[in-house]
């Protein structure tokens, strides 16, 4: 893992820097920028749920290598090793304050890429997407990666409609076995129906993408 500046981990002096291209708000909040002509992305890591409350973006020290940045980030690496569609990661970083740490992560970005939800608001995911998607997500389930939060928003497609899978925070590698996979797409199914355009639209668009999900 080739070490970065540690400035390249500060979303203020990237911005300072006149580095950063874009952002993503929200709990997965996200910095867009580019280095040496690469374009990256940079996420810090947050609490989610009730503990967030306490402390929003600080865990548990227990050893550099066992830090969520780390595991995620040799995860991807070994994805990567496999041929599978996930973003190539650049560096992680954990920094311990007494009994804890705050974590960030870079990763390639990947070109012209928008989540699957965004595509489908643009009236821009037809079948063909769908299935590329269900091809990708069967991919990843027959070679045991297991994704912890499988979503619309962390299923990218690029500028060639070709589908990425995002954000490994918590992911494993797993013997494969149909009880987790059909909980992996279950959680995604679960997903399309928060948001009815994308409900509406996966009334076709579902099948396709379990069609391509047993062809893949």
């Amino acid at each position: 893992m080739d070490p970065l500046p540690a400035w390249l981990f500060d979303p203020q002096t990237l911005h300072a820097r006149g580095l950063v291209t874009g952002s993503s708000v929200g709990r997965n909040s996200a910095w867009f920028f580019t280095c040496a002509d690469t374009p990256m992305v940079l996420r810090h890591y947050w609490r989610g749920g009730i503990v967030a409350r306490f402390a929003r973006d600080v865990y548990v020290w227990t050893g550099r290598e066992r830090t969520r940045p780390f595991r995620e980030w040799r995860l991807m690496a070994e994805l990567r090793r496999r041929g599978l569609p996930v973003p190539a990661p650049v560096a992680a970083r954990a920094v311990r304050t007494g009994p804890g740490y705050r974590a960030d992560l870079v990763t390639a970005t990947i070109p012209g890429a928008a989540p699957l939800d965004e595509r489908i608001h643009a009236g821009m995911a037809g079948t063909r997407t769908w299935h590329r998607v269900g091809v990708a997500i069967r991919q990843c389930h027959e070679a045991g990666a297991f994704h912890a939060d499988l979503n619309v928003r962390n299923i990218l497609l690029d500028d060639r409609d070709q589908p990425w899978l995002i954000d490994w925070d918590q992911g494993q590698l797993k013997r494969p076995d149909p009880g987790w996979q059909q909980a992996n797409l279950d959680r995604l199914r679960r997903s399309i129906a928060k948001d009815p355009t994308v409900e509406a639209a996966a009334q076709g668009g579902w099948e396709a993408l379990m069609d391509g999900y047993g062809r893949g």
